[in-house]
C-alpha cells in the first residue's frame, strides 16, 4: 500500500504488542495469542509476545489510561494487538479521564489515521443477519474510515455558555493520504471505491470530494463513485452487495462501519485495522468490552482471530497466513460450532477457550 508500509517477509521474528485491556478482553485477546502462536509454528515464524496495560486495567494500576510506557512498547513493536477498554465501573469519570480516552490517545501516539473496517457474511453465518437472506449473502466490503482528523480532533471545541461547538476541519495532506489508502485497497480487491461525503451541504466534503477526484487520476484502473453519507446510508441496507471500498470521514465513517458491521449478524464476528505510514499496525475487535459476560467464558472470539488475520496481512507482509486463519474461521462455522452470540438452532455450542481451539486445529491440519 501507498501510504501504510508493510513489513518485509524474510524476517522471521515478529515482536507482538498485546493490550488485552478490560472486561472480557484479556480472555479475547488470549485466544487470538493460541492462533498466532499456531500460525508461527506451522510456517517456521517466532511470535514474541508483550503485554501492555490499557484503558480501566491502567487507570486502577497507575492513575493514567495510556501509560507511557505501554506507548513505547507498541512503538518498539511490529504490530499491536488489542482487546477493548472501558465498562460501568468507570462511567463516572469525566470524558477525558474515562477509558475510552486511551484509544484517541494510542491512535495519535503511533500516528494511525487509516481505519479498515471489514464486513464479510461467511456462507454458514447468513441466517444470522437481521436482514434476508438474499440481500446479505456475498457481503464482502471494507469501510476505510479517516481516524485522527474531522470533528472529532477539530479545533475550536467546548461549551460557551448555552452554546456547545465541534469543528470538522479537514486539510488536504489527510485527504490525499486516506485516499490513496482506499485506492490501493481497492486494487488488490474488485477495483472499485465509493467515496461518502455531503459535499451538498459541507465545505469539508466539497474539498474532499475534489481532493479524491485528484488522487484517483493515479488509480486509472480503479472505478470511483461519489456517494452522500444519507444515501449511503439507505444503500447499505438496500443492497449491500454493490460496495467494494468505501472511503470517507471520521464520523461518517463511524457511523457507517457500525452500520455495515451489523449486516453480518454479530459484532463478535468483526475485525478492523489501524494504519499509518510505516508497517506498525493496531489491530482490534469491532465490539467492546461485555462486561455482562466477562469471565463466563462465553465471548466470540473470532473478530479478534480476525483482526489477527489481518494483523499477519498488513503489518507482517504474511498473507497466506492471514489466509489461513481466514479460512479456518470459515470452515468452523461450516462445521456448525457457534459460540452464543451467533447460536443457531442445531448449531454445536461452544465457549471461548472451545472456538480458539478449534480455530487451532483447523490451521494445524
Amino acid at each position: 500500500m501507498s501510504g501504510p508500509g508493510f513489513k518485509k517477509a524474510g524476517d522471521n521474528l515478529f515482536k507482538i504488542a498485546l493490550l488485552p485491556g478490560d472486561g472480557i478482553g484479556p480472555e479475547i485477546v488470549a485466544e487470538a495469542v493460541k492462533v498466532l502462536q499456531a500460525v508461527g509454528k506451522r510456517y517456521g515464524h517466532q511470535m514474541e509476545f508483550e503485554e501492555g496495560l490499557i484503558g480501566g486495567a491502567a487507570l486502577d494500576q497507575g492513575g493514567e489510561g495510556l501509560p507511557r510506557e505501554t506507548l513505547e512498547l507498541c512503538r518498539q513493536s511490529d504490530a499491536v494487538l488489542m482487546g477493548a477498554v472501558g465498562g460501568p465501573k468507570w462511567d463516572h469519570l469525566p470524558g477525558s479521564k474515562r477509558p475510552e480516552a486511551a484509544l484517541l490517545g494510542i491512535r495519535k501516539g503511533l500516528g494511525l489515521f487509516a481505519n479498515l473496517r471489514p464486513a464479510r457474511v461467511f456462507p454458514a453465518l447468513t441466517g444470522a443477519s437481521s436482514l434476508k437472506r438474499e440481500v446479505v449473502d456475498g457481503i464482502d466490503l471494507v469501510v476505510v474510515r479517516e481516524l485522527t482528523g474531522g470533528i472529532y480532533f477539530g479545533q475550536p471545541k467546548g461549551r460557551e455558555g448555552d452554546r456547545a461547538v465541534d469543528t470538522m476541519a479537514y486539510s488536504i495532506p489527510e485527504i490525499e493520504r486516506i485516499a490513496r489508502v482506499a485506492f490501493e485497497l481497492a486494487m488488490k480487491r474488485q477495483g472499485r471505491v465509493t467515496s461518502v461525503d455531503k459535499a451538498n451541504v459541507l465545505e469539508t466534503s466539497r474539498l474532499w470530494r475534489e481532493v479524491v477526484l485528484r488522487i484517483k487520476d493515479e488509480y486509472p484502473k480503479v472505478r470511483l463513485e461519489h456517494m452522500y453519507v444519507d444515501n449511503c446510508a439507505m444503500q447499505l441496507i438496500r443492497n449491500p452487495r454493490q460496495f467494494d471500498v468505501i472511503l470517507t470521514g471520521n464520523m461518517f465513517g463511524d457511523i457507517l462501519s457500525d452500520e455495515a458491521a451489523m449486516l453480518t449478524g454479530s459484532l463478535g464476528m468483526l475485525p478492523s485495522a489501524s494504519l499509518g505510514e510505516g508497517t506498525l499496525g493496531l489491530y482490534e475487535p469491532v465490539h467492546g468490552s461485555a462486561p455482562d459476560i466477562t469471565g463466563k467464558g462465553t465471548a466470540n472470539p473470532l473478530a479478534t482471530i480476525l483482526s489477527a488475520a489481518m494483523l499477519l496481512r498488513y503489518s507482517l507482509d504474511l498473507e497466506d497466513e492471514g489466509a489461513k486463519v481466514e479460512w479456518a474461521v470459515g470452515t468452523v462455522l461450516d462445521q456448525g460450532y457457534r459460540t452464543p452470540d451467533i447460536a443457531e438452532e442445531g448449531c454445536v455450542p461452544v465457549g471461548t477457550k472451545e472456538m480458539g481451539d478449534l480455530i487451532v486445529r483447523a490451521i494445524q491440519s
